[in-house]
């Protein structure tokens, strides 16, 4: 059987298929190891994710496999990739949510202090044990000034 009676893929499509599959992991890692660009860094690390995925092609990049096979693979490699991108943002979503106040004494959804909206006037008024914002660091200590 010669190449021209092959059905699906040729040996030429099968190693650039391998090969662009590879392409892909080692740009992924140059672009994570690069020092000049957060951007460059971030898009890297959604990439390499990406590569790690799409190596579940390589063992269909064999001559005669049917291009429709490839595109239903690389079909499910996306709808996971999507799938674990959009748990990812809603988990951190949810966990700033749960965790993370500002300095200025308000959650994130915007609910300021209710002592200091009895009296605005003293941010002395709110006595509860609250956790103290300084510099980021939660001291978790009992004066004035604090976030609720």
């Amino acid at each position: 059987m010669t190449d021209k009676n092959i059905e699906g893929m040729s040996a030429n499509a099968a190693l650039r298929l391998e090969f662009a599959v590879i392409g892909l992991g080692i740009l992924a890692l140059f672009m994570i190891f690069q020092p000049f660009s957060l951007t460059v860094f971030s898009i890297g690390c959604g990439l390499v994710v990406l590569a790690a995925l799409a190596n579940n092609l390589l063992p269909l990049a064999e001559p005669g496999t049917p291009a429709r096979t490839i595109v239903f693979a690389a079909t499910i490699v996306a709808l996971i990739f999507c799938t674990a991108l959009i748990v990812a943002i809603v988990a951190a979503y949810l966990y700033g949510l749960a965790f993370l106040k500002t300095a200025a004494g308000r959650f994130i959804t915007g609910r300021p202090c209710p002592a200091v909206l009895a009296a605005p006037a003293r941010l002395g008024a709110c006595r509860r044990r609250c956790d103290l914002v300084v510099s980021g660091v939660s001291h978790g200590k009992e004066e004035l000034g604090h976030v609720c």
